[in-house]
């Protein structure tokens, strides 16, 4: 609407300006046609018609093309009656593809100058076809321009909305990993338990299925949660996965039959929610990296809270922790820490040990 009411405004100034311009014609030029009601109707269809420009710019330039060259050809003076031709050849370059602006403006151009052979001011041969086709060619030019550039604005403003979906969607699915891999190893290690000790203490492998139980409900509630705030919904089925829970972390891995040692040092501090949840995610990779892959089933987390920031260190008596070639365990533990303006690595310390280690600044970039 808005737009609209400008072309509107626009249609009617021009329209207003070249009437005014027909009237005081014989004062400027004693060899151009005395101004009549005819040249104040074409001078206002002529800015009139600007009214429509963008609702449909072909028909637009027809009438005004039409309006301006009778005009002409009658033999009226020059004057703002070619700005509304101006405006309209931009307009066409402006709004139509080039396989239909660039016919039309040159159909437009060789109309008007037709006016050259009957219009006694206009100046003739070339002195009169430079001037007459600037008025066609500028405009085009310029329009041209601008189109180019809001489609090339276009198209990073689109390419920006794919990156963007593409991060949530690798987001997502790291998230999802680490959930569910978490999950699913301690339920491997659970009913391992369970299967070893049914013959022969089946009370005991209760325990154990009980476990089971309750880390895929934890596990499918976190999921549902990281789900919900992908759709945009709010479910608070599931507290948000934070450094503040690392004791239940410990006693899920506990129950899975693998001994974790947590020790926190410093006074802990408030975190921007992303370091806050890639902290917890990276205790919990590597626990699930060592509950599947690493040997004794025994861990150490260490969390020491900074002036600036967390560091955590996470680690297992084994030479190497395999994460199963191109998966998302260390990577996608890296990738999370690093994007925050952190510092990640994981790798064997000498003294037989594997160690995870990641720092995490309290001002995390976004």
């Amino acid at each position: 609407m808005r737009l609209r009411l400008a072309d509107t405004a626009l249609a009617v100034a021009i329209a207003v300006l070249a009437v005014v311009a027909v009237a005081f014609s014989h004062v400027f030029s004693g060899v151009s046609r005395p101004a009549d009601g005819l040249g104040f109707g074409l001078a206002a269809v002529a800015g009139l018609a600007l009214a429509f420009r963008r609702r449909d710019p072909l028909v637009t330039l027809a009438m005004v093309t039409a309006s301006c060259t009778t005009y002409l050809l009658l033999g009226y003076a020059y004057g703002p009656v070619l700005f509304a031709f101006a405006i309209a050849v931009y307009t066409v370059a402006r709004y139509e593809p080039l396989a239909r602006s660039a016919p039309a403006g040159a159909v437009a151009m060789v109309v008007l100058l037709t006016h050259l052979f009957t219009n006694r001011a206009a100046f003739s041969g070339a002195l009169g076809l430079l001037p007459g086709s600037a008025w066609a060619v500028v405009p085009f030019a310029l329009g041209f321009i601008v189109r180019v550039q809001r489609e090339a604005v276009a198209r990073e403003r689109a390419e920006e909305v794919r990156k963007h979906a593409y991060d949530e969607r690798l987001r997502v699915a790291q998230e999802v990993h680490d959930v569910v891999g978490h999950g699913l190893a301690a339920i491997k290690m659970q009913a391992e338990i369970a299967l070893h000790l049914l013959a022969e203490k089946p009370e005991q492998a209760e325990t154990a299925l009980v476990a089971i139980s309750r880390t895929s409900t934890e596990a499918l509630a976190e999921v549902r949660s990281t789900l919900a705030v992908v759709r945009q919904e709010d479910d608070s089925r599931a507290p948000a996965p934070s450094l503040t829970r690392l004791d239940e972390l410990r006693r899920r891995m506990t129950e899975s039959g693998m001994r974790v040692e947590l020790t926190t040092t410093g006074s802990p501090r408030e975190l921007p929610v992303a370091a806050d949840l890639a902290g917890y995610r990276v205790v919990q990779e590597s626990l699930t990296n060592v509950l599947r892959h690493g040997t004794g089933n025994t861990a150490t987390v260490r969390v020491s809270w900074e002036d600036d920031g967390v560091e955590i260190a996470i680690g297992n008596p084994a030479e190497e922790v395999q994460t199963n070639g191109g998966g998302l365990g260390i990577s996608g533990m890296r990738r999370r820490v690093t994007s925050l303006g952190g510092t990640f690595s994981a790798g064997p310390t000498g003294d037989g040990r594997f160690e995870v280690r990641a720092r995490i600044p309290l001002e995390a970039r976004s």
